[in-house]
């Protein structure tokens, strides 16, 4: 298959200044019951079913309330973060990780797994996946420790073996749950599988009770299969302080990229892919035959206009009713491969590249269309990957997403696609031929301002701005909350902590609702603000009202 040179359509608007005063908000979607942070990484649906990160909140028909979890106080009232999902009929999978700050480098940490058979009305825990600490003379601080002299005299007790066609070989343990976070789960039936990092390819064969790994194939190797024996090289120190290589499987190891896994996905012909940062794996047993005897094909970028565009893989789907198996691409080595997004059509033989230079996060789709989610915006093909259009930003009648957000996931239920960005959520009426996304409904968190907010610190307040503490680098702006209660003028100002004016925001009438102004942190001649407290003033008919920005840039 050739490569297929795609084709990008920006779409070029007139200029216009943009509003600062946005509004008035939909009254039907105050609600108390709100998704709980802007960024949403990961958004899944099934159905009429929407399900998001990091708090397991889940949205039905499109309607304004936001369930919360009762029985999961691993994400409620924990530490444990949402980084993974995977939907069936009643059935949700969810794989939580955390950010270790108390850790050298704050690694990404394994928390576990929710498991709910109910539609969410219960969760069942289960711990991450981890192996018995070694022996205590294999640590450094032991009597009886000591470095071996060569790879000959490499002491295999430290480590654990494992079969595969028949050979026994080493592996290291898996002791501790940092740079092992479940980044990727699936399932089918009561086998499930998670692509867990540094931890690897694990399955469990009974819906989580029990977990096996999963071995895959060495860097150099393009097929594993268990009639022949095969090296994977891991470092070890010896006495005299030199490195020296020994065949142990070692996901650590900066032989064993292929060995560290991203995603994972088990299309409709019972085939398992699985996304590492040494290309992409796949295999057509490793649904049901025993982990000594599973078969792998390893893909790896090749420089063809007809191979993968990167090697790191990360996320990988298949496109409802064509077969389709499409994943991002990004790169490993720099100035060699390049980032993008591939489809094929034939398992993995030949790929078609499009978006090449892109920093894709995502793939969805609905009815013909496919929704490429990335770094730098929003990607629309209505015909399957032929022609792309980057969308412009999106907007609604009363609010928009950043210019500057990151565009994380993408889903779909009966009627609608869901995009995900660390702005908020974004959905649209969707799909008819030669559709034009117009028309978004944008979700973010909310605390009206009448209180009640599910949130115990929630009380009635006149205004509130948020975020704050605001970063115009970080942020790109901040957002005044606050409601016009009688039609009339609206004034809104910006002052600094010596009562000097700063910038007008907005000085026109205004019909009665709840409104959202827009500060950017520069003055009335454009220039930025210095960091420290600026008071934000409203003057509507017959209120006045106040509020405090910290600016720290």
């Amino acid at each position: 298959m050739k490569k297929f040179l795609a084709v990008l359509i920006p779409l070029f608007l007139p200029f216009a200044i943009q509003a600062q005063v946005y509004g008035p908000l939909n009254p039907d979607r105050e609600t108390t019951n709100t998704i709980r942070v802007n960024g949403v990484s990961t958004i899944l649906a099934f159905g009429d079913t929407v399900w998001i990160s990091p708090s397991l909140n889940r949205n039905i028909n499109n309607n304004a309330e936001w369930f919360t979890p009762e029985n999961a106080d691993s994400v409620v009232n924990g530490i444990g973060r949402v980084y993974s999902l995977e939907l069936g009929q009643d059935t949700v999978l969810a794989g939580l990780g955390y950010t270790n700050t108390e850790a050298e480098g704050s690694p990404q940490t394994a928390f576990g797994y929710y498991f709910s058979v109910d539609g969410g009305d219960s969760w069942r825990f289960e711990p991450p996946v981890l192996d018995p600490d070694p022996p205590s003379k294999c640590f450094s601080d032991d009597p009886d420790f000591e470095r071996p002299s060569s790879a000959g005299e490499y002491d295999p007790d430290c480590d654990l073996q494992f079969t595969y066609g028949g050979i026994t070989y080493n592996r290291i343990r898996f002791t501790v749950p940092e740079q092992a976070p479940p980044y990727e789960v699936d399932f089918q039936n009561n086998v499930v599988y998670s692509a867990n990092f540094g931890g690897g390819l694990i399955r469990s064969r009974d819906f989580g009770d029990a977990w096996e790994r999963v071995i895959l194939p060495p860097d150099n190797v393009s097929e594993m299969t268990p009639d022949d024996d095969y090296t994977w090289s891991s470092d070890i120190v010896l006495a005299n302080g030199d490195v020296t290589q020994i065949n142990r499987y070692d996901p650590r190891s900066k032989f064993g990229l292929n060995l560290r896994v991203f995603g994972v996905y088990i299309d409709s012909q019972n085939r398992v892919w699985v996304g590492t940062g040494n290309g992409v794996n796949v295999s057509d047993n490793a649904l049901s035959a025993p982990t000594d005897s599973i078969r792998w094909s390893h893909i790896t970028f090749d420089g063809s206009n007809n191979g993968l565009i990167g090697n790191w893989v990360i996320e990988i789907k298949e496109e409802p009713g064509t077969g389709r198996i499409w994943m991002t691409n990004r790169v490993i080595e720099s100035g060699v491969e390049d980032q993008g997004l591939v489809y094929t059509d034939d398992g993995g033989q030949t790929f078609t590249q499009m978006l090449i230079g892109e920093r894709i996060n995502d793939i969805g789709f609905k009815d013909g269309y496919v929704f490429a989610t990335g770094e730098n915006g929003l990607f629309i093909s209505p015909n399957g990957g032929d022609t792309w259009i980057k969308s412009p930003q999106i907007k609604s009648p009363n609010t928009f997403i950043k210019s500057t957000a990151v565009f994380y996931s993408a889903t779909s239920t009966t009627n609608r696609i869901w995009i995900s960005t660390s702005d908020g959520l974004a959905s649209h009426e969707c799909c008819t031929a030669n559709q034009v996304f117009d028309n978004w409904e944008i979700t973010r968190v909310n605390f009206p301002l009448k209180g009640g907010n599910v949130h115990d610190e929630g009380r009635d307040v006149s205004t509130y701005a948020y975020p704050n503490p605001f970063s115009p680098t970080v942020h790109e702006l901040v957002r005044i909350k606050f409601e016009v209660e009688n039609q009339g003028n609206v004034n809104i100002r910006v002052f600094d902590f010596g009562m000097n004016l700063v910038r007008e925001i907005e000085n026109a009438s205004f019909p009665p609702g709840t409104y959202e102004a827009v500060w950017d942190g520069v003055d009335g001649k454009g220039r930025k603000v210095a960091n420290g407290a600026y008071i934000y003033v409203i003057e509507t008919p017959g209120t006045r009202k106040n509020g405090k920005i910290l600016v720290v840039d």
